[in-house]
């Protein structure tokens, strides 16, 4: 049985990879959307029997999708493919009318239990044909390692939502090749002429080396500490420990996805504080000299209904760019 196809991802990696391993009569009725508004205008112009849906997206997100189905009471069976596994992401989705949850990297065989609960014909994992690597950071090769973070930092925030017993709004990694006098271009969101503290984190792996800097704004302190039920008064020390909880859990689930989707492995390095209670430009400005041309990788996490804020960026030197891109060809093979 032939069914019409939607795959909405603003990562093309991601809807390549997905579109793969649907069964292969259904690959003439496959139809893609970069964002949620433009999934809305397909299925508004075809007939669409199934809807692969990933939730954080520009423009219009998962979310903002499935309560507009709701709402036009379109038809159509929606399976949410993301790389937030938070559990309250899956209730959220799951009330909005999702049939099903599927987290990144897909599974087949859980794609396949989908589809054979629906009595359709299982899929038949298309064999893709060998491309040249690319040597240059252009759209495409871009595109994968913001799907690759995007996948890491899905696990990391749920460690996080876990921990805090919060839902944490997952942002979409910025990636660019930057010289570090454009670093603190990159960070420009993050300072808004609050005072930060920061802890810098190195690593190296297979060729791979860089470093993760967490940034959290001073104001995230207070909240942190009562979700984590601290009583005490809120010192320096204080602060420098809560902060060091929060870096631990999130330069190092992030750092783990991404080792573990290149198929290597990351040793860390002692975190150093680069300094509390200071702008962003003045904590950069001091370690400029470590980081030079990098492969920078930023993303900002929110937790939603408090005043939490904090920003990841994770700095690869330009020699672990090559490695990398070695690393990751074979998912750009078609």
């Amino acid at each position: 049985m032939t069914a019409a196809v939607l795959i909405c991802d603003d990562s093309n990696l991601a809807r390549k990879q997905l579109a793969r391993i649907l069964p292969q009569d259904w690959q003439a009725s496959v139809h893609f959307a970069g964002h949620g508004a433009d999934a809305l205008a397909t299925l508004e112009k075809e007939q669409i029997d199934w809807l692969f849906l990933d939730l954080n997206m520009p423009i219009m997100d998962g979310y903002q999708v499935l309560a507009e189905l709701k709402k036009r009471q379109l038809n159509v069976n929606v399976v949410v493919v993301s790389g937030d596994v938070q559990p309250e992401a899956y209730q959220r989705v799951m009330e909005l009318g999702a049939i099903d949850f599927i987290r990144k990297p897909v599974d087949t065989a859980k794609l396949q239990v989908i589809f054979k609960n629906a009595t359709l014909r299982k899929p038949e994992p298309v064999q893709p044909a060998k491309r040249p690597a690319d040597t240059e950071l252009n759209a495409e090769m871009r595109d994968v390692f913001q799907e690759i973070t995007n996948v890491a930092m899905g696990q990391a925030g749920d460690l996080l939502a876990r921990l805090l017993n919060v839902f944490v709004k997952l942002p979409i990694p910025n990636v660019n090749v930057i010289e570090v006098s454009e670093l603190h271009m990159a960070l420009a969101s993050v300072e808004q002429h609050s005072s930060t503290s920061a802890v810098c984190q190195g690593f190296i792996g297979g060729g791979v080396a860089g470093e993760a800097l967490l940034i959290l704004t001073d104001s995230s302190f207070k909240d942190i500490a009562g979700l984590l039920n601290f009583q005490g008064e809120l010192t320096s020390s204080t602060e420098l420990e809560l902060l060091m909880d929060v870096a631990n859990i999130l330069i190092g689930a992030v750092l783990k996805g991404i080792a573990e989707q290149l198929d290597m492995s990351f040793s860390q390095g002692h975190p150093v504080v680069l300094g509390q209670h200071a702008p962003v430009s003045e904590l950069i400005k001091t370690n400029a000299r470590r980081w030079r041309k990098t492969l920078a990788i930023e993303l900002s996490y929110g937790i939603e209904n408090y005043n939490i804020n904090c920003d990841l960026l994770l700095l690869f030197t330009e020699d672990s760019v090559k490695t990398m891109k070695h690393k990751v060809a074979f998912l750009l093979e078609e």
